[in-house]
């Protein structure tokens, strides 16, 4: 939590579900993006104005599990519309975007394929992803953080090997709700390493953790250590659920 930020408003996202702004602060020249508290939009299945702190509890998640996927995420309580979450703004390169749709035939080499679909002329497009270590732990943390909304451009590329994760306000739910375009390795082992960071992230857990848990019900809490030890004791990736749309929509 940051008193020395001092944010002016330089655009609106338009696109963005929740009001988002882009931000600069006056007194380092860093760029953000603000998400206010007052400006989310109710949910029927998230509790109201939870959203922002959502992406804090995201941003302290990915500092435990140590893999630095999320960019800098900070709460304020005097911005220009009040308190809520400000992120480091990240200039996407959009040529190295890891998660994209292709025509069928021009899926590059080594890229996994996750779903086949139609536009609305009736072409043949392809949903596929990067396989790439960085995306095997964004796909990880989403299965962790029980993420419903991990569109394409919900991942920014700063190289070809370097990606980060935004948009993290529908995330820790009590229930299952993991909806992903990342699904190129369900069912497969995840690497020695990666358990040992969710054991390491566990350990931590096993107490009250204010930094997450302060954003959270407790049941959501509570659901987010029966995660941790589930994907500890089966040592996979899970498999999309039955009751819920695994593929948000739209995809970007």
């Amino acid at each position: 939590m940051n008193a020395d930020i001092r944010l002016e408003v330089r655009g609106q996202i338009s696109e963005a579900s929740n009001a988002t702004f882009f931000c600069v602060d006056s007194v380092s020249g860093k760029e953000y993006v603000y998400k206010p508290v007052r400006g989310e939009r109710p949910l029927w299945d998230f509790l109201d104005q939870t959203l922002t702190g959502r992406e804090i509890a995201a941003s302290e998640l990915d500092k435990l599990l140590n893999w630095n996927l999320i960019p800098l995420t900070q709460w304020i309580f005097d911005g220009p519309f009040g308190e809520g979450m400000i992120q480091e703004w990240i200039p996407e390169i959009d040529t190295d975007r890891p998660v994209n749709l292709f025509s069928p035939n021009s899926v590059p080499p080594e890229w996994i394929n996750v779903l086949q679909g139609q536009t609305q002329d009736g072409d043949l497009v392809v949903l596929a992803h990067a396989d790439s270590e960085p995306l095997k732990k964004l796909a990880l943390f989403d299965a962790v953080a029980n993420n419903a909304d991990r569109k394409a451009g919900h991942v920014l590329a700063v190289s070809t090997e370097r990606f980060f994760g935004i948009d993290h306000g529908v995330c820790f739910h009590e229930e299952n709700k993991l909806r992903t375009v990342i699904w190129g390795w369900a069912g497969t082992p995840i690497a020695a390493e990666l358990i040992v960071n969710l054991k390491t992230c566990a350990s931590v857990l096993e107490d009250d953790y204010e930094p997450i848990d302060m954003w959270l019900s407790p049941p959501e809490s509570a659901a987010l250590r029966a995660r941790l030890e589930n994907l500890i004791t089966t040592e996979l990736y899970p498999l999309p659920s039955p009751h819920w749309p695994a593929i948000p929509w739209p995809v970007f």
